[in-house]
């Protein structure tokens, strides 16, 4: 039989290692799994219906939490499909009141170019981080108007140029920062489709419609991350065939751009036809992606039989999970409003060169 001294001491002891244990424990933070971040998509369009909810159901870092629109019948159906919220559910008349939701920490913006900046700034005073899909606005004075909410609220602002993400993108501007073909002369950038619609918003002026606006900044913003510049000067051309239904925009818009250096580039956007293509001519060789901004993916080769195949699953979702890991992690944005913002002012010269029809510089 144990006696009673030897038992006081065992039980003592027993008491001391739970104890220790406790301590020892108290000390160890346990890891909890990252919370994704809440998005809400304001408009609920094509682009909102086929491409953002779709992918922000594949997200690893943000997930679709909410909605903002003005028709009841889309309110219930996304409701219904994505099991949202009530609270998380809103209209144009009650935006404001998203600053206290706190399941909501991005605004993206998926509305015509007219009321980017309008719903930014709201967005901004929510203290809501904002996405904005492309154009930025416009006009650079609305861009600034943005980039400065954002600031003065604290929040992120980011543009929605998901090819900046896509890895043969990444590739071609590799190839230039290491010169790998030799120093660019010439860039030849074109995109544009058939628009068989002759009633929509992208046909009216004061809603930001025009290819330039829509298509336009495609090639444009191509050019700058291909050769690393910003253009000097600009001469452009807009036209249309069907002058029945563009009558207040233009249904095709050329524009060639100069850079220091004496690097040009030949641009071409439009409603009017189908054409994909991003062409970089070097002192070496040259490079190119054929499509360069498809959804399905681009792809390209260079002047030594190299092909530029990577694929990536859903370029919509590489994008958003690439600015909430920004959010997330306090890290730069990868396409912030500043780039927007300079694709704004040369589509300003632009215009004024179609407008007085000569060559125009950009300050």
């Amino acid at each position: 039989m144990i006696n009673r001294r030897k038992f006081m001491r065992h039980a003592l002891t027993g008491v001391a290692g739970i104890t220790f244990a406790q301590n020892a424990f108290s000390n160890v933070i346990i890891p909890q799994k990252k919370k994704k971040l809440g998005v809400a998509l304001v408009g609920l369009g094509y682009y909102s219906t086929d491409l953002l909810a779709p992918a922000l159901q594949v997200t690893e870092h943000c997930e679709l939490v909410g909605i903002v629109t003005g028709t009841p019948a889309k309110a219930e159906k996304w409701k219904q499909q994505y099991n949202l919220l009530d609270k998380n559910i809103y209209s144009y008349s009650n935006f404001d009141s998203i600053a206290n939701n706190s399941s909501i920490d991005i605004i993206y913006i998926v509305l015509p170019p007219s009321m980017h900046m309008e719903y930014c700034i709201r967005a901004a005073r929510a203290g809501k981080h904002v996405w904005c899909e492309k154009p930025m606005a416009m006009t650079v004075k609305e861009c600034q108007n943005m980039i400065d909410a954002c600031n003065n609220h604290k929040v992120t602002l980011s543009i929605g140029y998901r090819v900046h993400h896509e890895p043969n993108t990444q590739q071609i501007i590799k190839f230039r920062k290491e010169q790998t073909y030799g120093k660019i002369h010439s860039v030849e950038a074109v995109a544009g489709y058939f628009d068989p619609r002759t009633n929509h918003w992208k046909q009216q002026k004061k809603m930001g419609g025009g290819a330039m606006y829509d298509m336009g900044v495609y090639p444009l913003n191509a050019t700058r991350y291909a050769t690393g510049l910003e253009p000097i000067a600009v001469t452009a051309r807009a036209s249309t065939t069907r002058p029945e239904i563009y009558t207040e925009v233009e249904e095709t818009m050329n524009f060639d751009l100069e850079f220091t250096g004496g690097v040009t580039a030949a641009c071409e956007t439009s409603f009017g036809k189908g054409m994909n293509r991003l062409h970089v001519k070097c002192s070496k060789g040259w490079y190119e992606l054929s499509p360069f901004q498809a959804y399905s993916g681009n792809k390209g080769e260079t002047s030594d039989g190299t092909l530029l195949q990577a694929t990536l699953p859903n370029q919509q979702a590489k994008q958003m999970d690439d600015d909430a890991l920004s959010i997330i992690n306090k890290k730069p944005m990868l396409v912030p409003g500043e780039e927007g913002l300079k694709d704004i002012r040369i589509v300003e010269a632009i215009y004024r060169s179609v407008a007085e029809k000569k060559r125009v510089t950009i300050g």
